[in-house]
């Protein structure tokens, strides 16, 4: 049990850094004429959790004729998105940190 707890906290590690590079790449792009931002998908898998990328879809001409800014990127939800990430990516190490205690304990004891 502790071996696949610490197989999800690695896999949720992962996951959510990857997510985190989406964001991150959004808001760099932020003011890039026509960028479409992509937007991270996670998925169950046998061995964990994995993150897919997606380009979102979104309507360019409105944006074209009103002026606006020049990418899709949605500060507010890019913002709210890493938020969300990083404290998954906490818990995800935290799931760690008490998996390999648990395998120090293991360890011990047959020592």
């Amino acid at each position: 049990m502790t071996i696949s707890a610490l197989q999800a906290g690695l896999s949720g590690l992962q996951a959510n850094q990857q997510a985190l590079g989406v964001e991150a790449h959004n808001v760099a792009n932020l003011a890039t004429q026509n960028f479409q931002p992509q937007q991270a998908k996670f998925q169950e898998t046998q061995g964990g959790t994995s993150v897919t990328i997606s380009t979102a879809a979104r309507n360019l001409s409105a944006a074209d004729t009103a002026g606006a800014a020049p990418s899709g990127t949605d500060p507010a939800s890019s913002i709210t998105n890493s938020l969300v990430y990083k404290a998954n990516f906490d818990l995800s190490a935290k799931v760690v940190q008490a998996a390999d205690e648990r395998i120090g304990t293991l360890l011990d004891i047959k020592a």
